[in-house]
């Protein structure tokens, strides 16, 4: 943390981690689905093969330093990032997921932020209307 070259080891920590150890976990469909976004990580898992608590426990097998905090799905949802996956019978639906804490605002045009900071937000929101699979409700 705090040092430039921080995120890049980050990142070939958990490349290594998933040649090393998750790609053996998903030939034998102990985990169904696996995905990472910077170290976001959704694990989709048949409950008649493994278990929560089991995949946190391997996880602290692999590494002591290595921690997962868990986000389990609750009413057939669970949210990652800034989406909410919905599961239906035989389909899952993608919903925006915003944080209680989030708020509606943006940086102020009167900011001393540069411009392209100022732009991005909404270069996001309108990226996100476009590419978002959203459901028709």
């Amino acid at each position: 943390m705090g040092s430039p070259i921080s995120g890049i080891m980050a990142e070939i920590f958990l490349q290594h981690l998933q040649q090393s150890h998750v790609r053996s976990l998903l030939d034998p469909k102990h985990i169904d689905f696996y995905t990472r976004y910077v170290d976001d990580i959704l694990i989709i898992y048949d409950a008649s093969c493994t278990n929560p608590d089991a995949i946190a426990h391997y996880s602290k097998s692999i590494h002591r330093n290595l921690q997962l905090n868990q986000t389990l799905e609750a009413n057939d949802r669970v949210n990652l990032l800034d989406l909410s996956i919905i599961r239906k019978p035989y389909q899952l639906e993608i919903d925006i997921f915003r944080k209680p804490t989030a708020t509606d605002t943006t940086i102020s045009y009167l900011s001393n932020h540069p411009g392209e900071h100022k732009l991005v937000a909404y270069r996001y929101s309108i990226v996100g209307m476009f590419n978002l699979p959203l459901n028709n409700d």
